[in-house]
């Protein structure tokens, strides 16, 4: 039965988006063709009513998984796209994937991923000098992170990226802080997330903060490399310190 109803839950899909193809979905014509399916048609009695919500309900139960289905099955192709950087492919796989699962933050992170990664790739074509291609990619990067720190504020992966957009691509460090701040929170040990948040101090004149974070670094990282970085921005922040 589970197996009949699922294909022609598959079957009417496949029909409904013919109709659609063929200038809209007929209303009437899908409710017949549920009627004849089904084996209902305009029930009256308490009986055929309580029947004929028994019927429906299956195939709403039916629909319900093949969205999901859909929804999982659009994120793993948004996945292949990325990993083969078809970036504009993986970004509109994202985007129908969030209207299967429009509260999974995960979706809204990679949305944001292959909208900064579409921004870089954003040639002026028609050479009129315009960047308002890559600022609208950069914007939707920026949209789609918060939607994804509304729905967890505490995502890891959403603060530094947000991060280093508005740090290295939107010139905003300002804006950046409060996300770093939080990522210093959630994650004590993220080194590079540090580096960013002394990044955004460094740029903002917070000179004592800058320093802090970079003596942290210098404290928690194992990588020689990564501490003498830090000892070298710290002598940087230093002397623009002194310098004002």
């Amino acid at each position: 039965m589970k197996k009949r109803c699922t294909a022609c839950v598959a079957a009417m899909v496949g029909i409904a988006l013919v109709l659609s193809s063929c200038g809209g979905t007929n209303a009437k014509t899908i409710k017949r063709m549920q009627q004849l399916e089904e084996g209902v048609s305009s029930p009256t009695t308490e009986a055929e009513l309580k029947a004929a919500i028994q019927k429906y309900q299956t195939r709403v139960e039916d629909m319900v998984l093949a969205n999901q289905q859909i929804g999982i099955w659009y994120k793993m192709l948004g996945s292949r796209y990325l990993d083969n950087q078809m970036y504009g492919e993986a970004l509109e796989a994202f985007r129908m994937a969030t209207t299967y699962y429009p509260a999974n933050q995960n979706l809204y992170y990679y949305v944001a991923v292959c909208a900064g990664y579409m921004a870089n790739q954003s040639l002026d074509y028609s050479a009129t000098g315009s960047t308002a291609q890559k600022f609208n990619y950069l914007k939707l990067a920026e949209s789609a992170y918060l939607e994804a720190l509304k729905i967890d504020s505490k995502y890891a992966r959403a603060l530094y990226g947000i991060g280093v957009l508005y740090i290295f691509e939107l010139d905003e460090p300002g804006k950046a802080i409060p996300y770093l701040e939080t990522l210093a929170e959630v994650e004590k040990r993220n080194v590079d997330g540090m580096f960013l948040l002394a990044n955004a101090y460094y740029q903002t004149f917070e000179f004592e903060k800058a320093m802090a974070v970079y003596d942290k670094i210098i404290s928690t990282t194992t990588s020689d490399e990564k501490k003498a970085q830090a000892e070298a921005n710290k002598r940087q922040v230093l002397e623009a310190a002194y310098a004002g």
